[in-house]
């Protein structure tokens, strides 16, 4: 079972980076559909690949609006949390 769940990773990993890469590609047809595309096969690079995510928080401590923003967009649960401790704190500090 384990070895099947590495194939289904690499397999979505694979997708992911695809995504990404077509995503030029789509962006030059009408309409929004590159963000899309590049937003999908982000989220799945994201979720299959440590290097993926050590490079994105990299670039959160870089850019911290931005990477809010990309959070919020991606409805991360990561995101989530941290929202909720932050108001958990400005209602304790009140």
């Amino acid at each position: 079972m384990k070895a099947q769940t590495g194939h289904m990773r690499l397999c979505l990993l694979g997708l992911g980076w695809f995504l990404v890469v077509l995503s030029p590609f789509v962006g030059v047809l009408p309409g929004p559909g590159g963000i899309f595309v590049f937003a999908a096969g982000l989220v799945l690079l994201l979720r299959n690949s440590a290097w993926a995510r050590r490079r994105y928080a990299q670039l959160k401590r870089r850019w911290p609006k931005t990477g809010s923003v990309c959070d919020h967009a991606m409805r991360r649960r990561s995101a989530l949390r941290r929202r909720a401790i932050a108001k958990a704190r400005i209602a304790g500090a009140d």
